[in-house]
């Protein structure tokens, strides 16, 4: 069966629920924080600068993308003369000015991570960001949110390739396939589905368009505890609203 927006509530359920994930594995920007944006500001930043042309489908076209990916791309098709890595701490830089002003949490992400916490649910986060962005960002969730990080300047293949995930189960100590991903980019989800966990796109920054065996949602808002348990136990979620 198959849920539709009208079968699931907004906020998360007190009851104990059974069946929950061994594991819930979150990506980061654009799926935990709205970060998107930073990321973005400062991609025109730096192409502007070096006097080239930086397009709105040029920025979509990174989103989920592994770092060095991405400043590969903003040097051949913006024209920005730096060596990848020189771009890829001047992006961080920017970001992590603007996450130290406000983190942008996105709706009903505190409150899910404070869910799964007293639930005894462990969570990772996954991110194709580096450590020095993720840290302080995991520091400003519910205390003791994160048990475990994967970074991207932690592994060898980053996404859409499936080792950043397998590796956050690893670490955790726990089977992928009783894991829930959460994502929002093609190239997350693509990891996360490749990695073998129930995977759950959040539609943020760029549309999530339908697959095999992904679930979706508009809002983490609609998102709870036994929402969970029903895509660990490979019941497939579509709450997406039904164009007309």
């Amino acid at each position: 069966m198959t849920l539709s927006l009208n079968d699931v509530s907004a906020g998360q359920g007190a009851a104990p629920v059974e069946g929950l994930p061994a594991a819930v594995l979150w990506d980061m920007d654009g799926t935990l924080v709205d970060t998107e944006p930073y990321w973005i500001a400062a991609e025109h930043e730096l192409v502007d600068a070096h006097g080239g042309t930086w397009t709105h489908e040029d920025a979509m076209s990174l989103v989920g993308n592994p770092l060095l990916t991405s400043a590969q791309i903003i040097r051949e098709r913006g024209g920005v003369d730096l060596p990848v890595e020189e771009i890829v701490q001047f992006l961080i830089g920017r970001v992590i000015d603007q996450v130290r002003v406000e983190v942008p949490w996105q709706p009903g992400a505190r409150e899910l991570l404070g869910s799964l916490r007293e639930a005894g649910v462990p969570c990772a986060l996954v991110t194709m960001s580096y450590r020095e962005l993720a840290e302080p960002v995991a520091a400003l969730a519910p205390a003791d949110a994160f048990q475990v990080l994967v970074c991207g300047d932690e592994v060898e293949r980053g996404k859409p390739d499936p080792e950043p995930y397998l590796l956050a189960a690893e670490r955790l100590g726990v089977d992928v396939a009783r894991c829930v991903a959460i994502e929002d980019s093609p190239a997350g989800i693509a990891s996360a589905l490749a990695s073998g966990a129930a995977t759950l796109g959040v539609e943020a920054v760029v549309p999530v368009e339908p697959a095999p065996g992904l679930s979706r949602t508009p809002s983490l808002e609609l998102v709870d505890l036994d929402l969970l348990a029903r895509l660990v136990a490979g019941e497939p979620v579509d709450l997406m609203p039904v164009s007309r």
